[in-house]
């Protein structure tokens, strides 16, 4: 009997993946056929009948894909010492996912398919609470750390990260000149400032504030 290398079978599986969400961006998902996927990933159709049902399993695998990936970040951010490094490591992942025209393009598909399909909508409903989940543990260690305002609510804090993160899709399809390295830059700065602690800082003697990098209120 002939053994399956399960790694081989895993870097198969998310080749044929990772060449079925190009054709899902381009096409969608009702047009695009699974002849075409196998084209795209070099297989027949036999093969890819081997490890996915349908199309519909196509589609979903891309998904659950993305969930075991973001667990895989979600962890390796919490072996970060520096909880606010950690968050960055994070929405830059995403980001630069999210700023790709083809991924750009696959997230507005599934969001039309959601309307049409629960089981998958549950599954990007869970994939959104896990990222955000993952981010509210991490706020949580800045807060305690002092890297975080101590007056925003960790969960809070966590899905407005989500939101900005999710803000740039509609404008990489509407701009395709878009400088993705330049707006992931400014929206690193922008979560910077907004993590940063206020803090009080009284004048000293002399009348001159020392520049500390912090916010002080008023």
């Amino acid at each position: 009997m002939r053994t399956v290398d399960p790694a081989k079978h895993e870097a198969k599986r998310r080749a044929i993946l990772d060449a079925a969400a190009g054709c899902f961006a381009m096409k969608g998902f009702e047009k695009t056929t699974t002849a075409e996927i196998c084209r795209a990933a070099g297989i027949s159709t036999g093969s890819l009948f081997h490890y996915f049902p349908n199309k519909r399993a196509v589609f979903v695998g891309i998904f659950e894909q993305d969930a075991d990936e973001t667990a895989a970040l979600l962890a390796a951010a919490e072996e970060i010492e520096d909880p606010g490094k950690a968050i960055l490591q994070v929405i830059t992942h995403v980001s630069e996912q999210l700023l790709h025209p083809v991924i750009a393009k696959l997230v507005l598909e599934v969001a039309a398919q959601c309307s049409r399909d629960a089981e998958l909508a549950r599954l990007i409903q869970r994939n959104d609470r896990a990222l955000r989940d993952g981010l509210v543990g991490l706020v949580t260690r800045a807060v305690d750390a002092g890297r975080i305002d101590p007056g925003f609510a960790p969960k809070t804090v966590a899905s407005w990260l989500v939101a900005l993160v999710d803000a740039p899709l509609s404008r990489v399809i509407l701009e395709p000149d878009l400088d993705p390295a330049a707006e992931l830059a400014v929206m690193k700065e922008l979560v910077t400032r907004f993590l940063r602690p206020v803090l009080p800082i009284p004048p000293p003697a002399g009348g001159r504030v020392p520049d500390t990098g912090e916010i002080s209120p008023g």
